[in-house]
């Protein structure tokens, strides 16, 4: 099998290569801990990328959860009529930096730290399974990355969902940070409430299933497809800044494109404008009803600080990934 290679880049391989390897019958356990070792570490050594990815998974959600609180924030106000709604992204900041103080921007940030490792490893090792699924399957090699990143966000999707109901509830709540309740005092709130299902801790799901699926099918089919047109550099320096700058332009792109589901999975999982009265149920419904009461740009409220997030952050992950699990193809 044909590879190229740059110096500290690991091994370069094409669609089709990808896809020859997928049908090759392996040590499914080995295998499968290549996969999850590498998607849900952070470094470039076996031992190391253990050790190492809890406390790197912690600062890079630490940096960015601002970032997913304004986004949150921005997502569930209906429109210019709302009394707290938010001029601009810095007034946000300025705002809640006022009335809640600096623990105001990590509101709802122990879920997400807690679903982060079973996340990441559970969206690389599906990929890499339905990936292998695929191959057995007529289909180009191109599009094998898109389906197979559509599978693994549906998959990774259900896990994170209660994680993100969660989330959702206490990054809406403005009162100030010692007013709000704990993780999981809020957790059993909403399950003695509501139950387990679809109306408690798992609604909201649909919408992010497709949050998920079509992030990851953009995501991963458009970096994997356009890594292999793009020429590899023999420089690491270079061939590092590449796949970055692909992986840049991967999670923007995959940001803007699912951001509507993003919006609707936000006004089901946070407050109703009633008290007592369910207005957002559905996704495709959710969407409909703001498009015509607050327009189509509604349907992207939260974009900007989306993409401030996923942008760097998708290259950065997709990034540990290969190196990773290039070095555990080779080393174990």
């Amino acid at each position: 099998m044909a590879t190229t290679r740059g110096p500290g880049s690991g091994p370069q391989l094409s669609p089709a290569h990808w896809v020859k390897m997928s049908r090759k019958p392996g040590g499914l356990l080995q295998e499968a801990s290549h996969q999850i070792t590498a998607g849900g570490s952070a470094g470039s050594q076996y031992w190391n990328a253990w050790v190492r990815n809890p406390a790197r998974g912690l600062v890079e959600i630490c940096l960015m959860h601002p970032l997913d609180v304004v986004k949150t924030r921005f997502q569930i106000q209906r429109g210019k009529t709302d009394p707290t709604s938010y001029k601009s992204l810095g007034d946000s900041f300025r705002t809640i930096f006022r009335t809640e103080g600096w623990f105001g921007f990590y509101k709802g940030i122990l879920p997400p730290i807690m679903a982060e490792t079973p996340k990441r490893a559970v969206k690389f090792f599906t990929f890499e399974q339905y990936k292998k699924l695929l191959g057995h399957a007529s289909l180009s090699p191109g599009l094998t990355f898109a389906v197979a990143g559509l599978g693994s966000g549906l998959t990774e999707a259900v896990v994170v969902n209660p994680f993100e109901v969660v989330k959702v509830s206490l990054q809406a709540n403005r009162n100030a940070f010692t007013e709000q309740p704990s993780t999981f005092v809020q957790a059993w709130r909403i399950i003695t409430a509501d139950g387990l299902g679809f109306r408690g801790l798992n609604k909201g799901l649909t919408a992010t299933l497709g949050r998920h699926g079509v992030f990851n099918m953009v995501y991963f089919g458009f970096y994997f497809n356009v890594k292999n047109i793009i020429p590899v550099n023999e420089e690491p320096t270079l061939e590092f800044l590449r796949k970055f700058g692909i992986g840049l332009v991967s999670g923007t792109i995959a940001s803007m494109i699912n951001i509507p589901f993003d919006v609707a999975k936000s006004r089901i999982q946070g407050p109703q404008p009633e008290p007592g009265k369910i207005k957002y149920r559905t996704c495709f419904k959710t969407m409909a009803t703001v498009y015509k009461e607050e327009g189509f740009l509604a349907l992207y409220k939260g974009l900007v600080p989306k993409i401030m997030r996923l942008g760097p952050g998708g290259a950065v992950m997709l990034l540990v990934y290969e190196y990773a699990y290039a070095w555990l193809q080779e080393n174990w």
